[in-house]
């Protein structure tokens, strides 16, 4: 009987201190139009995908925002406020945030609650410059951040991540890729793309001319390469994946022999290109061009190209 009490004491006091760390409410964030915008996946720190609304920037951002404290328990704070962030974490220095855009709405005045209450928010016509991204070494994120500050113990927060993606019109200019490249008096070939600014779902056409062909060549591919850099100075990281490899040729070639080239980007995922976001980091894609001789030499030739998300229609 008395093994049986002690379990039963213990039981109760798992059960008083599970209860002292619950939050006293729970809070949820919605938004007005959820229902019908789209959502696209999201993947989280603990590796699951989420679908999370998209927007793009100088949207309006509404919704509200619904507290509920625990029944029987009043909620006591000192005030309640939402705030739309974009943020850049760099994972070596994980777990701090810079904010590149901070919003914030005032809820409630401090004081106390009884029972469910609804606040609306509008956050009108947001500037949100840069795409939402995640990387090798850094992540940039959109969320709404509620808080509830207390006195004495921790304030209570819940967010909810979104998705932004910026459409750019077709460049004006967009110039063609020609260069030259070889080996004295062994190879010397010319390569030409058609341009050196693809949208997210374009084809990259070109020609592969071979002037001089001294050499045994084996085989040519070309690749998709992304090199992600982040920090500076000393603590500057770059990263760099080959994200496709395409054969465009098997066996020797010939002196004055063209290869055609024609690669659809829309099988991979790629993001725009980034250019030095807020000093923090960068994202660019190289078109490489390997060349491989029959005794397993490797000839490669590196060109960057833009990369843009073109509006869908």
């Amino acid at each position: 009987m008395i093994e049986f009490k002690g379990i039963v004491v213990r039981h109760v006091m798992q059960n008083f201190i599970v209860g002292a760390f619950k939050p006293p409410c729970n809070i949820s964030i919605s938004f007005s139009d959820g229902r019908t915008r789209k959502q696209v996946p999201l993947k989280k720190e603990n590796g699951h995908t989420v679908m999370v609304p998209l927007f793009q920037s100088q949207e309006n951002i509404v919704g509200e925002v619904l507290i509920e404290p625990i029944q029987g328990k009043k909620l006591e704070h000192n005030g309640v406020k939402i705030e739309l962030l974009g943020q850049i974490e760099l994972y070596f220095d994980r777990g701090s945030f810079y904010d590149f855009t901070s919003l914030v709405r005032e809820l409630e005045v401090p004081g106390e609650l009884y029972e469910k209450k609804t606040y609306p928010f509008e956050f009108s016509s947001v500037e949100m410059p840069h795409e939402s991204y995640n990387g090798v070494n850094v992540r940039l994120r959109y969320i709404l951040k509620v808080t509830i500050s207390r006195n004495y113990v921790s304030n209570i927060v819940e967010s909810q991540d979104f998705v932004v993606r910026n459409y750019t019109p077709l460049p004006s200019i967009n110039n063609s890729i020609k260069m030259e490249v070889g080996i004295e008096d062994c190879l010397h070939i010319e390569f030409e793309y058609n341009k050196s600014k693809y949208h997210l779902k374009d084809v990259i056409l070109g020609k592969i001319y071979f002037l001089l062909v001294r050499i045994k060549i084996k085989n040519m591919e070309l690749e998709i390469r992304r090199r992600e850099s982040t920090g500076s100075g000393p603590n500057t990281y770059v990263e760099t994946e080959t994200l496709a490899k395409f054969e465009l040729m098997d066996g020797g070639p010939v002196r004055g022999e063209s290869i055609p080239v024609r690669l659809f980007l829309s099988p991979y995922e790629l993001s725009p290109t980034y250019r030095n976001i807020n000093n923090k980091f960068s994202v660019k894609y190289y078109l490489n061009l390997v060349l491989v001789d029959e005794e397993d030499r490797r000839y490669f030739k590196q060109q960057e190209i833009t990369v843009y998300r073109l509006l869908e229609t």
